[in-house]
C-alpha cells in the first residue's frame, strides 16, 4: 500500500507516541530489574486487584452519573437556538480552560471541614464529612469529565431530523414514546461516545482521589504514578492490565452499540 504524503506526519506521531511507549511498556512488564524475561512483575500487580476493582467502580459510578445528568442536558441544548446553543457549549468550555489541578484545589476548598459548604450545611444542623470519601471523589469525576458526556451527546442530538420527532408526535406518540422510539436510538453512537470519553479516564485518573479521598480510596492510577520510578515493571504490568481491561470494555460497548443500531 503505498502512503499518501500528507498521512505520513500523522504516521510519524502514532508511532513515536503510542505505539512506542505501548511497546516500552509490554517490555518492562515482561522483564525483570536485569532485562531478563519474567513474569514477576504480574504477580506483584495481582497483589493490587482490590485497587484495580476499586477504580472500574468509580469510573462506572462516575460514567453513569454523567450519563443519567448529560442526556437531558444534551437533548434540551439540542433544541435551543444556534446562538443559546453556542452560548451553553461556551459555559460549559469555560472550567475546561483552567488547570485540571486547580480545579481539584477548588474543590478541596469548598467541601473541606469548615469551607464554604460545611458552614452552609452546619446552619441548618447537618454535620457530615464531604471530603476524604469516596463520594468526594465520585463528585470531583463527574465535575471534571462531565463536559466529555455533554458534548458528543449534544452533537449527535442537534443532528436529529425535527421532522422525525414530529412526524411520530403526529403518529400518536406522546413525549416519552418519541424519546424511546426516535431521539434514544439516534442518539447511541453518541452514548457510546460519551460512555467511552469518560470511563477511559476516570478509570485510569489520578491526583483526584489523592486530593479529595481518604486513605482507603487510592485509585489505581495514583499507585501507577507511586510506583512505577521505583519499580518500573510492576508499574508496566499494572497499566498492561489496565490497557487490556479498558480494550476489552471498549471492545464489547461497541459491539453493543452496533446492536443496538442494527435493532433500531
Amino acid at each position: 500500500m503505498r502512503l499518501r504524503r500528507p498521512s505520513i506526519p500523522y504516521i510519524i506521531w502514532m508511532v513515536v507516541f503510542t505505539l512506542v511507549p505501548i511497546v516500552l511498556i509490554l517490555f518492562y512488564a515482561l522483564t525483570d530489574r536485569s532485562g531478563s524475561f519474567s513474569v514477576e512483575a504480574f504477580t506483584k500487580a495481582v497483589g493490587y486487584s482490590d485497587v484495580f476493582l476499586r477504580s472500574i467502580w468509580i469510573a462506572f459510578i462516575s460514567t453513569l452519573i454523567c450519563l443519567v445528568i448529560a442526556y437531558p442536558m444534551g437533548y434540551i441544548m439540542s433544541r435551543q437556538k444556534r446562538s443559546v446553543q453556542n452560548f451553553l457549549t461556551m459555559i460549559i468550555m469555560i472550567p475546561m480552560w483552567m488547570n485540571f489541578l486547580l480545579r481539584i484545589y477548588a474543590w478541596v476548598t469548598l467541601l473541606q471541614n469548615r469551607g464554604p459548604i460545611d458552614t452552609m450545611l452546619s446552619i441548618f444542623g447537618i454535620h457530615t464529612q464531604l471530603i476524604g470519601n469516596q463520594g468526594a471523589v465520585i463528585l470531583g469525576m463527574v465535575y471534571e469529565y462531565l463536559p466529555f458526556m455533554i458534548l458528543p451527546l449534544y452533537t449527535v442530538m442537534s443532528k436529529i431530523d425535527t421532522r422525525l420527532i414530529e412526524a411520530a408526535g403526529d403518529l400518536g406518540a406522546n413525549k416519552f414514546g418519541v424519546m424511546r422510539k426516535v431521539v434514544f436510538p439516534l442518539s447511541i453512537p453518541g452514548i457510546i461516545s460519551g460512555i467511552t470519553m469518560v470511563f477511559v479516564p476516570t478509570a485510569s485518573t489520578f491526583l483526584v482521589a489523592q486530593y479529595l479521598g481518604g486513605t482507603n480510596d487510592i485509585m489505581i492510577g495514583d499507585v501507577i504514578d507511586k510506583i512505577f520510578w521505583s519499580d518500573h515493571n510492576t508499574g508496566s504490568a499494572i497499566a498492561l492490565i489496565l490497557m487490556v481491561a479498558i480494550l476489552i470494555f471498549l471492545v464489547i460497548l461497541n459491539f453493543f452499540g452496533d446492536e443496538e443500531a442494527i435493532a433500531a
